[in-house]
Order: structure tokens, then sequence, then C-alpha cells
């Protein structure tokens, strides 16, 4: 009789994966101290500090954003090879602690600007994965319509990549003099990789930000290889935080989601004083090739790479930060992980499956707030009509 009741009773109680017991059963601590690599400095007295906090909350959102970045260019480099995305694709899978790290420390309302290899900005800025995989098969869901493609994705306070290689500097010096002309206290982050650091605009819009004292932070994302390039076979110094010269730099490790926070944090910081802009370089590494038609081991090795996932992997990283110091289980980042996969397969099926944009839309878009007009195609007796 008394076995029956019981048998009633646990039978109507609802039963928690065995999963989510354990992580409620753990006792875990609430933010944990870190100790982050020294930064090299040129031209200030002093830098980021050596130790930083993270919170057990901060430590889960790095986590699951740098999973969905990894997650979301892995799928793209498969979507690529079953050719549902054509055309110019770079992928940043390798670098998420880049792309993490510097929206942890800046304010939603401060501006970006990147290269052509903009995903996992674009994620970090506020476009969902459904958005940014839709753009890179063209389909009308995608967050420029599907007519921007990998290259061009735009969201609030980000001015998208940019497909001119270092057209980006002396864009984001621009818009750096028009946060300061608004005196809103606002910085812009303008970012290019160490193949553009050796551009000419760049150094020109080093000089203007500096007569002017722009709050524009320069961020060479240096990943050792412009293109197929050795950083040492292209540039006669390598030193890029140092580019700057007149300009106050610093050099941060890339691979660590908490060094290029605290790094960002003071970069920012600095410009806000009104003290003028500044270079940081993040030293960082692209497991990909340059683009989907690079293979990247022509100019590197297998054994180079795998070494560099085992030893420096900003995912690992944090991971084992995170464990140690009992901010998070492996139990619990694995149902993170089981969750991102299921975000990005569904960004997936509906980047695949969503509809392409209309011909009669190829001009849309062009000008904003501007009344209708008509805009001459390929063939001059055929006229698009533009809307805003």
């Amino acid at each position: 009789m008394l076995a029956a009741v019981v048998s009633r009773v646990l039978s109507g109680v609802t039963q928690k994966p065995s999963s989510r017991v354990l992580v409620a059963s753990c006792n875990y601590s609430n933010d944990a101290m870190f100790a982050i690599k020294k930064c090299d400095l040129y031209r200030l007295e002093e830098g980021p500090p050596v130790t930083t906090v993270l919170t057990r909350e901060d430590g889960l959102r790095y986590y699951r954003m740098m999973q969905t970045v990894r997650r979301m260019e892995l799928k793209a480099d498969q979507l690529y090879k079953q050719k549902f995305i054509r055309g110019f694709c770079h992928l940043c899978d390798g670098q998420e602690a880049c792309s993490v790290g510097l929206e942890a420390g800046i304010n939603p309302t401060d501006r970006v600007i990147t290269s052509y290899r903009a995903h996992g900005l674009c994620y970090t800025r506020g476009l969902s994965v459904r958005s940014i995989l839709a753009e890179l098969t063209g389909r009308r869901g995608g967050c420029a319509k599907g007519k921007g493609g990998s290259m061009h994705m735009y969201v609030k306070n980000f001015y998208g990549g940019n497909g001119i290689v270092g057209a980006q500097g002396p864009l984001g010096a621009g818009i750096a003099l028009a946060c300061k002309y608004k005196g809103n206290k606002e910085v812009c982050l303008a970012l290019y990789g160490d193949g553009a650091a050796n551009q000419g605009q760049i150094a020109e819009a080093h000089n203007m930000a500096a007569l002017w004292k722009l709050p524009c932070v320069f961020i060479c994302e240096n990943n050792l290889y412009g293109m197929g390039t050795p950083v040492e076979r292209a540039s006669a110094s390598t030193d890029y935080y140092k580019r700057g010269n007149f300009i106050p730099g610093l050099r941060v490790d890339g691979m660590d989601v908490l060094g290029v926070r605290e790094a960002t944090k003071f970069v920012a910081d600095y410009c806000r004083s009104g003290k003028g802009p500044i270079v940081m370089e993040l030293q960082t590494y692209r497991y990909h090739g340059h683009s989907m038609s690079d293979p990247g081991i022509s100019y590197r090795t297998r054994e180079e790479v795998q070494n560099v996932r085992r030893e420096s992997d900003p995912i690992m990283l944090l991971k084992d930060r995170m464990v140690d110091s009992k901010l998070a289980t492996v139990e619990e980042l694995k149902d993170i992980d089981v969750e991102v996969r299921k975000e990005v397969e569904d960004a997936a099926q509906f980047a695949m499956t969503d509809p392409e944009p209309p011909l009669e839309e190829l001009a849309h878009h062009i000008y904003c707030n501007t009344p209708a007009f008509e805009v001459r195609g390929a063939n001059q007796w055929i006229k698009f009509k533009s809307l805003s």
C-alpha cells in the first residue's frame, strides 16, 4: 500500500535531466581573479592591469559567444563547400577572443569598423547567427537583405566589413571625427590586419587622427600571415603597435579574451579622456586559410596549426580557467556546446531555404531617406526603381 502511494507521488514529479541536477547541486564561485599577460608598451608610462576578475555570469557569456562564432564559421565552411555560399568568404575561427574581448571592453554605443574578416564582430555587435548565415547565402533574411555577402554586413554602430584592404583605417578616423564633433564621449575601433598595416592610407589615417586628437583606436589583428605571406617577409618592422610613430601603442595577447577585454577598456578610456588616438596590436591566429580558396597549409605546416590549437586555443583557455576556478563545470559547458550547435544548425537550415531577393529589389537601399528614383542596369534600356 505504502509502496503504491510512493510510486504515484514519484510518477507525478517532473524529472530533471541528470546534467541539470548536477549543475544545481554544484557550489559555484561567483567570481575569480586571474593573471593576464603584461602588454608591451610604446610611448605609454603604464598599461592595462596584469590581473582581472571574471564573474561566473561574464565567463559563461564569453564562452557561449566564442563557441557560437567558432561553430558559425565552421558551418560557413561547410556551406561554402556545398556551394550554398559563393564568392569571397574569409573565416575568423581561432580569433574569437578578439571579437568577444573587444565587445566586452566597450559600450554598445561605441563604433566599430573592420576588414572583410568580419563575421565574428558582426555577431558580437548584435547580429544573429541566422541573419549572418542568410547573408552569406544571399537570402532575403540576411542582415543586408542578401545583397552584401560575406564582406558587407552592417548593424547599428557597426560599419561593416570592407572589401578594400586598409580602407577601414581612414573611414574609422572619419567615424571618430563624428564622435568628437558630437561630443558624446564615444570612441571608434578601426580594425585591420597585419597585411593592411603596410598600406599608406593607414599611415595617413594615423596622421589625421593625431593632428585632430580623434577618439580612434587603431587595432591591428596580427594573425602572422598577410594572405599567404609571413609577417617577417612582408614587414620591415613587425612591431605593429609602434607603427603609429607619434601615437602611443600596446601589444596584447589576442588569444586571451580577458587580456583583450582589459586592454580594450584601457585604450577606450585613453581615447575618451581626450588624449587622441592609440594603436593596439592583437597577436592572434587564424585556423583557416586567408579565404576559402586558400587551404592554409601551403605556407605553414599542419603541425603549426595543431600546436596553436593545442596550446593557445582561446576557447580552451577560457574553459580551463572557468573549470579550475569552479566558475563552471565541464558538464555545464557541454550543455552550452549542445545549445550552440542547435542554434547554428537551425540558422543554417534557414539560410539554405529562405528565398533569394527578387530582381526588382536590386537597386533598393542605395540611399537613406531619399525619394524613389530610377537606376540604369547593365542594359541601358532596363531600369530599376530604388527605394530607401
